[in-house]
């Protein structure tokens, strides 16, 4: 019996029930408010009345054990069909269709379906990939729904995006696959001949030839010699012929398939045309046939007993024994030797000669080592010699030489690879910087100072004078830089002129530069140092030949020495005045030796010191230089210190200050800005707001300075303070060196130094 409709005897759905949610049915898309809900269901996720949820995925059989997702039981496995569809072929005179084979893959873990056609040569259509993997609706007008697995069978057709295929046949594992799922496999189906692919074959047929052919493997061959070639030089006699003369002619036999290839060498002025080849490359027979023959008319094998049968088709028998055979020598590389011949289509060459590689190759493989060449033409009559003629005194020598070496004149040649070796490289200038003074009886020439400057790029002298207060003479450039001959030469003359080398300078030499008479008075350090590094240059510098006057010197002077060096160390300290032993060398014992070398045997003995710099002349010359340069871009480097100054510290590396500097384009002497950084290093770090104060001549400026000051740090300071480089020398080493061991004449590196 019913109960009444009342409250408390009917059923209620909501009883129980925990989801009272809404679905989302209207969002934003592109910007214009849509609904898109349509198909969501209803409250707490209940459908609508008539609704249905379009399922995602097939709903597979459950096997036993635990229900695993899809994506991890069926990962990588997919089933594979073989299907067909036909295409038409409109406007085409040689078909109306194509049939096109492909391969399905339907991927288990997600319903996914790929369609691939196999790519074939020459095809003229775009093949591969035809459907890219994806879910496919079914066709209308059930295209809200998805191809899963039970749409698939063999010999049925299935519609993919509006193409139907035809699924012929499919692999083992599919067919495995579907029937575990209960599906029934139809019969495989075959696949229409195609009409054009059909012709094609045909034609291919056609096109292969019908005679068998033995195959020569020469694989190894050329793998093993392929790109080495053996040259030999030959000879042509053709001075029988009409107008004929000697030939010289280049074979070359190619070890990677034994052919043979002949140039002809055209000389200059010959009358004959020039030719690409004497010979192309081929095998080169030994005898000569007199009939070229045709090609295809021999053979290595020959065919017997060739018929044809309607049944069986056509038979072809090879000549095993090779009786009809043609057989022909052809040239090998052991057949080549130095004066040998060889028949070139009928002309006699000969082998003259050949190269080295040639001749290691017989060498090593058949161990020849007679290569004597063939001599074939008389020696070259030597040239008769062309006399110079001599110096006309326009331009330079060089250059009046040039203008009768030919009809054309053309500039000197340089000795570009000594430009780019002692050429300035840094801070490496490779110029010899002497201090001069001028050989006159005139007073007032007597005090100037020069700078001589030996450039060893291109062998060229400038020179500097010191300008001096209230001398009356004006300094600066007092030569131009230039290559200077040496006095005494004849001016017009055949043979070239003597010019000064870097040999001709040392410290105590006296040069004559267009007539002005110079004693070279002392050196910088960078030009001693630079020649004893190159002491087998410069014979002044090297320290072995100096010791070496100094063992010839007779022994009854060797007590003199030694008891006037004691007398001039009373402290006995083993030290003494550079000027002691200066005096001691070049005067009392006249043993030859130049004040170069006296310079360089002090610096070898010598406890040097280096001057301290003074930190405000350096500041003043800095200001100096950059308020003749109206420099005054210091706030903007304060701000670039200030930016590149990431912890906010006020310190910087001294590489970041030089480049700030240099990019700035701070108008100070390398030597000065370097020295500058130095004096205010703390370690690897600069205090770039005390550099700063110091060089800013608007804000902080420094009382004026002399022009020998500022020439200090400009051109030349280093022959400032040569008393202090070598101040004392350290005889008691010299004298164990020089005298207690005469014997020793070793390399001057063995010799002590301090």
């Amino acid at each position: 019996m019913a109960l009444p409709f009342l409250p408390g005897n009917s059923p209620n759905k909501q009883l129980g029930k925990e989801r009272f949610h809404k679905s989302q049915h209207f969002d934003y898309s592109n910007g214009v408010p849509m609904l898109v809900g349509s198909e969501k269901p209803g409250i707490g996720g209940e459908l609508l009345v008539g609704q249905r949820i379009k399922p995602k995925y097939s709903v597979y059989p459950k096997g036993q054990g635990n229900d695993l997702p899809s994506w991890v039981a069926f990962d990588k496995q997919a089933l594979c069909f073989e299907a067909y569809f036909q295409e038409a072929v409109p406007e085409a005179r040689d078909e109306t269709y194509r049939i096109r084979e492909c391969k399905i893959y339907f991927y288990l873990e997600d319903d996914t379906i790929q369609v691939v056609e196999p790519e074939y040569k020459n095809s003229g259509i775009p093949q591969g990939t035809l459907i890219h993997r994806q879910r496919i609706p079914l066709p209308p007008p059930n295209d809200d729904q998805f191809y899963n697995i039970y749409h698939f069978n063999v010999n049925q057709q299935m519609v993919l995006y509006s193409r139907t295929f035809t699924v012929t046949n499919c692999d083992s594992f599919t067919r495995n696959s579907l029937t575990k799922l209960g599906v029934r496999l139809n019969d495989p189906a075959t696949v229409p001949d195609d009409p054009y692919s059909n012709l094609r074959e045909k034609i291919e047929q056609s096109m292969k030839p019908l005679r068998p052919y033995e195959r020569h493997d020469t694989l190894k061959q050329f793998l093993d010699h392929d790109r080495k070639v053996l040259r030999f030089y030959c000879l042509w006699d053709d001075t029988e012929s009409v107008f004929g003369d000697p030939r010289e002619l280049i074979l070359h036999y190619f070890l990677a398939d034994d052919t043979v290839e002949i140039r002809e060498v055209i000389s200059p002025n010959s009358g004959r045309d020039t030719v690409p080849k004497f010979l192309r490359r081929c095998k080169l027979p030994k005898c000569a046939p007199a009939q070229m023959k045709q090609p295809g008319e021999i053979t290595d094998r020959t065919v017997l007993n060739v018929f044809a049968s309607a049944s069986q088709g056509k038979r072809y028998i090879l000549d095993s024994l090779k009786t009809g055979a043609v057989h022909e020598e052809f040239y090998k590389d052991c057949d080549l030797t130095v004066g040998g011949e060889v028949n070139v289509l009928g002309r006699r060459v000969v082998i003259t000669d050949c190269d080295d590689f040639t001749k290691d190759y017989y060498r090593s493989k058949y161990g020849i080592e007679d290569f004597t060449p063939v001599k074939y033409k008389a020696s070259p009559v030597p040239k008769s010699p062309r006399p110079v003629p001599p110096y006309n005194g326009f331009g330079s020598e060089e250059d009046s030489l040039s203008s009768c070496q030919g009809l054309l004149p053309k500039p000197p040649q340089k000795d570009f690879h000594k430009f780019m070796e002692k050429d300035r490289c840094g801070l490496d200038s490779n110029v010899l910087n002497f201090r001069a003074k001028m050989v006159t009886s005139d007073p007032v020439d007597r005090d100037r100072s020069f700078i001589i400057s030996f450039y060893l790029c291109d062998d060229s002298i400038s020179v500097f004078e010191h300008p001096q207060r209230n001398s009356g003479v004006l300094g600066g450039k007092f030569l131009e830089r230039g290559r200077v001959k040496k006095p005494g030469q004849e001016l017009f003359k055949r043979e070239h002129s003597e010019y000064f080398t870097a040999q001709d300078l040392y410290v105590g030499a006296t040069l004559c530069l267009n007539k002005k008479h110079f004693q070279l008075l002392d050196a910088d350090e960078y030009t001693f140092n630079y020649m004893e590094r190159h002491a087998e240059e410069f014979p002044k510098a090297r320290v072995g030949n100096i010791l070496s006057k100094l063992r010839s010197i007779p022994a009854e002077k060797q007590s003199e020495i030694r008891k006037f060096l004691t007398l001039s160390d009373p402290s006995n300290t083993g030290f003494i005045p550079y000027e002691s032993f200066r005096g001691l060398l070049l005067m009392d014992l006249g043993c030859g030796l130049s004040e170069h070398e006296v310079l360089v045997l002090g610096r070898c003995f010598s406890e040097r010191e280096q001057p301290e710099a003074n930190v405000g002349l350096m500041l003043a010359v800095a200001q100096d230089f950059l308020k003749k340069k109206h420099f005054e871009e210091f706030p903007d480097m304060a701000r670039a210190f200030t930016y590149h100054d990431r912890r906010k510290t006020g310190r910087l590396s001294t590489k970041e200050t030089r480049t700030i500097c240099k990019s700035f384009q701070l108008h100070l002497p390398e030597k000065l800005l370097g020295g500058l950084l130095s004096k205010f290093a703390d370690g690897d770090e600069i205090d770039y707001h005390a550099f700063l104060a110091g060089i800013n001549w608007v804000e902080h400026p420094a009382p004026p300075v002399m022009p020998e000051d500022a020439l200090k740090f400009d051109v030349n300071a280093r022959f400032d303070a040569r008393d202090a480089t070598v101040k004392n020398v350290n005889y008691s080493s010299l004298l164990e060196d020089v005298f207690i061991f005469p014997s020793n004449t070793g390399d001057p590196t063995t010799t002590k130094s301090t």
